[in-house]
């Protein structure tokens, strides 16, 4: 058995659209953007991660860096597995085995994938390493990971707001009584900040340039109690062609974004209309819980408890919720059977 054991290491994976998180012994020792860089004459995988965000945006003729994943699920199976197989990589570089190991592992996937995309979750894991290959849902891994008994028959509403998707569900029973998987959340909020700063300022601005608005100056809300100051913004001039730099409030990123949110909160009250009556008074009693990188926007859990009259939490640590999840099923297989695929 210890034979095994040390041939075989047990990881788990949040493979998510916009970063991807690895734990393995308990700790996370991977969290990287999901990108690769990719020669286009040798298609070599040129770097991963963290130093192919690097290059994004600033990509010559032969150089391109793609997300591998879109809306949550896989869109480019090649650069996939080369993503995953290179975060592993980097596990192996970290603990020196004498021998190359097999993966056991147990990767969170959307509550609204298809059988095509699942499969293809699957067939990238088992071509980078994985002898054993679980999937687990997202909110489910979510509401695992801050601490909630699914197994109890108490309802529990999570939403998990992720880069590509969010995920809404309310939880019972080890499953998932009623859900709503939208292909809306994190990148679709970037895509708002670009489109608002080319209409209304004529200033052109890339994807990591939004990301870092979002960051600096994003608000689910026009009024906060503590809001952020004002955060400087270069980019190209859409009319003379030229370098130039604007300043931009929370007011105008709240105003930029309120569409995508408006979406957001149409979904969390579709997901409470076909609850039933018992596990919404649960819910009633217990609120909301958020996860996710969309959960550390500026106001948005006032802005969902005015919605929907309920309170509404945000988890310790978010961005780590789904991942802590996915590793408790990952140590516990036999207890969490029921909840993985």
């Amino acid at each position: 058995m210890k034979l095994f054991n040390f041939l075989t290491q047990e990881i788990a994976i949040d493979l998510g659209t916009a970063n991807t998180i690895i734990m393995h012994n308990d700790k996370v020792v991977v969290d990287q953007p999901s990108m690769v860089a990719i020669d286009k004459i040798t298609d070599k995988v040129i770097a991963i991660g963290e130093k192919a965000q690097l290059m994004q945006g600033k990509e010559h003729r032969n150089l391109e860096v793609v997300k591998p994943l879109k809306d949550g699920v896989i869109a480019n199976f090649n650069a996939a597995e080369n993503m995953i197989r290179g975060m592993i990589g980097l596990i192996t570089k970290q603990n020196k085995f004498l021998f190359p190991p097999t993966f056991k592992m147990v990767i969170c996937i959307p509550s609204g994938i298809t059988e095509v995309e699942l499969r293809a979750v699957v067939d990238s894991a088992e071509r980078a390493g994985g002898k054993e290959v679980k999937l687990i849902f997202e909110p489910m891994a979510a509401a695992i990971g801050i601490g909630i008994d699914v197994k109890e028959p108490e309802g529990n509403m999570i939403i998990d707001i992720g880069g590509g998707t969010t995920e809404i569900a309310v939880i019972a029973l080890s499953g998932i009584v009623s859900d709503q998987s939208i292909r809306l959340a994190g990148d679709q909020l970037t895509k708002d900040i670009m489109d608002y700063m080319k209409t209304q300022h004529n200033l052109n601005i890339g994807e990591p340039t939004a990301e870092l608005v979002k960051k600096n100056v994003g608000s689910a809300l026009t009024h906060l109690d503590n809001p952020p100051p004002d955060y400087p913004v270069q980019g190209r001039d859409n009319v003379m062609g030229i370098p130039k730099q604007i300043v931009i409030s929370y007011h105008e990123v709240a105003d930029a974004i309120d569409k995508s949110i408006q979406k957001i909160e149409e979904s969390i009250l579709k997901a409470l209309e076909m609850t039933p009556p018992e596990l919404a008074a649960d819910i009633f009693r217990t609120g909301i819980y958020l996860t996710g990188g969309g959960a550390l926007l500026r106001g948005l859990d006032k802005r969902l408890s005015d919605k929907t009259k309920l309170k509404v939490h945000v988890a310790d640590d978010p961005l780590l919720a789904v991942a802590r999840g996915t590793n408790i099923a990952l140590k516990n297989m036999e207890d969490f059977a029921a909840v993985l695929k």
